[in-house]
């Protein structure tokens, strides 16, 4: 039997927090991703995936969405990212990663880059 690798019981205080102190950018996003806005799709917030826990997902894509601060500049944290996006990949998802600067300065370009990876028209 293949154990669930979503939303596991002991991370759900973690992704509550997480959504109680988005950062700017990321409520600037979900703004524009909540309620089916982006061509009909459902995403969700800080939704977990095995041990990790990813700032947008969408099931039926299977496309995460990652937005980085400063604080992945820090070559540690680079390293976890990689190796955190090569998991989740290897489990079938696709992992698009923008820094918060673009949900301010390119908002536009940043939505379509995401609808360009939409499989097709639902």
């Amino acid at each position: 039997m293949k154990s669930n690798i979503h939303n596991r019981k002991y991370l759900l205080e973690r992704r509550k927090e997480l959504r109680n102190n988005a950062t700017s950018a990321e409520a600037t996003l979900w703004k524009h991703l909540q309620g089916n806005k982006l061509k009909g799709r459902k995403f969700r917030r800080q939704h977990s995936i095995e041990n990790y826990i990813v700032d947008f997902y969408c099931a039926s894509e299977k496309l995460i969405i990652e937005l980085d601060g400063a604080v992945h500049l820090d070559f540690a944290i680079q390293n976890y990212d990689y190796e955190r996006q090569q998991k989740l990949e290897s489990l079938g998802f696709k992992v698009l990663r923008f820094e918060n600067k673009d949900v301010f300065e390119n908002l536009e370009g940043l939505l379509n880059e995401i609808k360009l990876n939409f499989k097709q028209c639902i």
